[in-house]
């Protein structure tokens, strides 16, 4: 008959199985990338291209992008997620009295007082504070469950199987990197396979080595249509300064809701992610701004007990870089 234990250890090895599930497309990328370093560089470059300065051209150029490629992808992957600060954590007791709580009205009043000396402005849609009854966290601005990583994530963009992560507060800048090396990575290839795809096609190409350069061009050519409208995007969010989640569902404040919320302008919001250090901006090294709960907010959703007259945060750190300026532009 089966033991406690042996639950124990079925369950142990099912979820070292999910583990393991979840590294597959990361396998696949990493594959498909180790692959194509030598289908380019043997193949291509040392056993079809003639012309010694056309080869040092290409490898110098090529290592480029795939060493700051490799570089944002390992930062995207290994980069830990931001974890909810313990001072968003309820107490045994203020959690007994939400689940006793017999009203919508009570658990709200609850929560009021919980969040009373904590920097939150967004609401649930019926105007409720954000708490989540997995974590027993009262949600900080931005921040939203995964599922998959089990726990609440600070500005949480969406959880991305292909890195095996959450893409979030502390490695969206990494993620916006990625994209870029990985589809400069792939329009490099593209364009400097293209006439060798062209030669294949006419019959001037012979040996084996003919057949990398061919799936070369296309899997290379494949990637980037697939990973420019991704970047494009991305792109568009950064200038917007919102995350997929709130793409999709824009945030509540206590004046309602409002797509615009964490919008402070577009080099504002760029500097968010990216910092204001311009030596950093294309290296994927951390330098966005804040600590990932407290976001500067339109002056229309500002509390006076939270921000000064100059319409940013005390901790807002365009106060302090000189944003102000152009942070108010919007306001």
């Amino acid at each position: 008959m089966p033991t406690n234990s042996d639950f124990r250890n079925s369950s142990g090895s099912c979820r070292l199985c999910i583990k393991a599930v979840k590294w597959v497309p990361v396998l696949i990328i990493v594959t498909v990338v180790g692959w194509s370093y030598y289908a380019y560089v043997v193949q291509l470059c040392w056993f079809t291209v003639t012309s010694p300065f056309e080869r040092v051209y290409y490898l110098l150029c090529y290592h480029v992008f795939f060493v700051m490629f490799l570089w944002a992808y390992y930062q995207t992957i290994f980069t830990p997620i931001g974890s909810v600060p313990k001072k968003f954590k309820l107490s045994p007791i203020d959690i007994d009295k939400i689940k006793r709580a017999d009203s919508e009205e009570s658990q709200k009043m609850i929560l009021e007082r919980c969040a009373q000396n904590l920097p939150v402005s967004n609401r649930t849609v019926s105007g409720v504070i954000r708490y989540c009854d997995k974590c027993c966290v009262i949600k900080p601005d931005r921040a939203h469950h995964c599922s998959v990583c089990g726990e609440c994530v600070l500005k949480m963009d969406h959880h991305c199987p292909w890195v095996n992560n959450c893409v979030s507060f502390t490695n969206y800048k990494f993620f916006i990197l990625f994209l870029a090396y990985a589809l400069l990575y792939c329009i490099f290839i593209t364009l400097t396979s293209l006439r060798y795809f062209i030669m294949f096609w006419k019959g001037e190409l012979i040996g084996m080595g003919r057949f990398h350069i061919l799936f070369l061009f296309f899997i290379a050519a494949m990637f980037a249509i697939s990973l420019v409208s991704l970047f494009i995007y991305h792109c568009y969010l950064v200038m917007r300064n919102l995350s997929t989640l709130e793409a999709f569902r824009a945030p509540i404040f206590r004046t309602g809701e409002d797509k615009n919320g964490f919008n402070l302008g577009r080099y504002n919001n760029f500097q968010e992610v990216f910092g204001d250090n311009r030596t950093y901006w294309f290296l994927p090294i951390f330098t966005s701004f804040g600590d990932g709960v407290v976001y500067p907010v339109r002056s229309l959703h500002q509390s006076t007990q939270q921000y000064d007259s100059a319409g940013v945060t005390q901790s807002d750190p365009f106060a302090y870089k000189g944003g102000s300026s152009s942070l108010m532009e919007v306001i």
